[in-house]
């Protein structure tokens, strides 16, 4: 007769964490750039589509615009202020994160992302030190696994 053990499969996040090397900090620069790179383009592609949109409207409009010209170009404007700030906050954030990566020692853990996994429980498994898992790279390669897997 066999006996085995009920079982559950269950997700748990795992951290993946990378060693600090001059090639990791190298790419980690270089995608932060690019970022910083891409939202100069979205502000200036947002400024120059607010222009155009209030030139739309002031072409249509009788001069001098009446109020109901002024309330759109206003609401343009505050939509274009509102996605700018958006922007500039996330460069900001961008640009903070590039003075970080440069100040990192080598050979120090960070945190890189998350990832869901899967693993098997069974009556009288520690929980806890099962959901505790975490990988750690080292230029991209699986350099340890920590936890109970």
């Amino acid at each position: 007769m066999d006996v085995s053990k009920p079982q559950l499969l269950l997700k748990r996040a795992v951290n993946v964490k990378a060693i600090v090397t001059p090639l990791w900090k190298e790419e980690v620069q270089e995608q932060l750039q690019t970022q910083i790179n891409q939202l100069d383009q979205q502000l200036e592609q947002l400024d120059i589509q607010g222009q155009r949109a209030v030139a739309e409207i002031q072409k249509q409009t009788v001069q001098p615009p009446g109020p109901e010209a002024r309330e759109q170009i206003e609401n343009i404007q505050f939509q274009v202020n509102q996605k700018k700030s958006e922007l500039l906050e996330q460069k900001n954030q961008s640009l903070q994160n590039l003075q970080q990566v440069q100040y990192l020692e080598l050979d120090q853990e960070v945190n890189q992302f998350q990832l869901e996994g899967f693993f098997r429980v069974e009556t009288g498994d520690n929980l806890i030190s099962k959901m505790q898992v975490e990988i750690v790279l080292r230029d991209g390669v699986i350099e340890e696994i920590r936890g109970d897997v």
